[in-house]
């Protein structure tokens, strides 16, 4: 991986997926962030989740502007990796067990039920609401304990950005082996109920998702947004020397 933004991010697909798939073989264990907006926000601004997603496995980029922006400073087609879409990639392999934790008990069971019709073996395989509370507050030990005795592959983790981030962090010294995926609301998307959906196709490839999700979720994500404007700025400036130097 490459920083960019003060970020570690691998834009190489198969990179990405060389990584995983390897540490998975090889009983290793890590975990993997989805890199858009809002966690490079948070990551130039608190150092405590900027050592967290640059200790992370692999990072991917998870917004098609970010990526775009980036590949106009370095010159390069750089293109974005949407978590969503690693997420159905690795249902859609069928080979792996995976661990499904996070959300609420509504959109768990409607996930079971969508994710069972690509793979039925799903139907078997572990989905896990977490209680509310602040993220140092969780009973680490116990929670690995859970997934150690499930001995998954995968471990997909829906909390939201950035406590998903330190959530995985914290979690990861006590588990045996597997990889955590911090994908937020890839849940949401894929359980089918709620008003959290993802945006249509041609949205997608206008590369505009994330005005998409201005509009579905205004409060949350149009504060976020601002916050990524009022440093970029300042962000470009650095990389653009650091290119050039």
């Amino acid at each position: 991986m490459k920083k960019y933004f003060n970020v570690n991010i691998e834009f190489d697909r198969q990179m990405v997926n060389k990584i995983i798939e390897n540490t998975i073989s090889t009983g290793g264990k890590g975990y993997v962030c989805a890199i858009e907006s809002n966690n490079l926000t948070v990551a130039n601004k608190n150092i405590e989740f900027g050592r967290i997603v640059n200790n992370a496995l692999v990072n991917i980029c998870d917004g098609s502007m970010l990526a775009l922006i980036l590949g106009k400073i370095h010159r390069q087609k750089f293109k974005s990796y949407i978590g969503a879409d690693l997420f159905i990639e690795y249902i859609e392999k069928k080979c792996y067990r995976q661990y499904f934790l996070g959300n609420t008990p509504e959109i768990l069971s409607a996930l079971k039920d969508n994710l069972s019709q690509i793979d039925p073996r799903i139907r078997n395989m572990t989905f896990s609401e977490l209680p509310f509370r602040e993220v140092e507050d969780f009973d680490y030990p116990a929670i690995a304990e859970k997934i150690n005795d499930d001995d998954p592959d995968i471990v997909w983790v829906s909390l939201g950005a950035p406590k998903q981030e330190f959530f995985m962090a914290k979690l990861l010294p006590y588990l045996h082996r597997g990889i955590m995926f911090g994908f937020g609301a890839t849940f949401n998307f894929n359980a089918g109920i709620g008003h959290v959906k993802r945006a249509p196709e041609w949205m997608r490839r206008l590369k505009m998702e994330w005005l998409y999700r201005a509009f579905e979720e205004p409060y949350k994500n149009i504060p976020r947004y601002w916050n990524f404007i009022r440093i970029l700025p300042s962000l470009v400036g650095k990389e653009m020397r650091r290119h050039r130097g």
